[in-house]
């Protein structure tokens, strides 16, 4: 093992679990398409963000579920006009 040098300041994370079994899951609440317009926002703003999808993150019934790293900023029930706000949250 080694560590690996990155070139990104933050780590954005999405959680898009799916659940099969009918349990509540961010994926049943559009976190999929969410993830890909998080991710082209924040790279226009700046592009040292990374934003990556997630399985779960354990916070099914607040989701869909983001998480800012290495802030520790955990949001639940994050939706598109969200978008501008969060961008702002996550480039400060």
């Amino acid at each position: 093992m080694y560590q690996i040098d990155t070139n990104f300041r933050k780590l954005v994370l999405v959680c898009t679990n799916e659940r099969h079994d009918g349990r509540e899951c961010c994926a049943d609440k559009g976190s999929a398409e969410l993830h890909q317009k998080i991710k082209f926002a924040v790279a226009a703003a700046d592009p040292k963000i990374r934003v990556s999808k997630s399985g779960c993150l354990d916070r099914c019934s607040t989701g869909p579920t983001v998480v800012i790293m290495p802030d520790n900023i955990w949001l639940g029930r994050v939706q598109e006009q969200d978008i501008p706000e969060l961008v702002k949250l996550i480039t400060s």
